[in-house]
């Protein structure tokens, strides 16, 4: 059984997935010259524009969210725990890759690329990690 700490973390974890995977399906442009909205270009700055990789992200963001918001209507550790490894298959490299690719970044936006790829890696382990509530076995008088 999940703990409600755990449930919250999928839910809202995958509610920011969603909405990172329905912007690039909905305007790839917008989301190329945009994100992450705040800060303009961080994508823009990595490199020229390429509407299949856009889409791609996207719609495996919306997959990620599904596998996150699935799990925690699920509700057992066992699906928390997968939700956390699939989550950190992609969040793992991607923070690896932008702590190589940030010198061309505005030293801000270099911390909050940092921070919010990290929480993007670690967010995982913590579903991974996190054990399982127990359940109490019936008293028997």
């Amino acid at each position: 059984m999940q703990r409600t700490f755990i449930r919250v973390l999928l839910v809202i974890f995958g509610a920011i997935e969603a909405g990172v995977g329905l912007w690039p399906l909905v305007s790839p442009m917008g989301f190329y010259q945009d994100f992450p909205g705040l800060r303009r270009g961080w994508v823009a700055m990595d490199g020229a524009f390429n509407e299949h990789l856009i889409r791609d992200f996207g719609g495996l963001n919306l997959a990620l969210a599904a596998v996150l918001v699935g799990a925690a209507v699920i509700g057992t550790a066992a699906a928390a725990r997968l939700a956390g490894v699939a989550a950190l298959l992609f969040g793992a490299p991607h923070f690896a890759y932008h702590l190589g690719h940030l010198a061309h970044f505005e030293r801000l936006d270099q911390v909050l690329i940092v921070v919010t790829t990290a929480l993007g890696a670690l967010v995982p382990l913590v579903l991974i990690l996190l054990p399982g509530r127990r359940i109490k076995p019936p008293e028997t008088p």
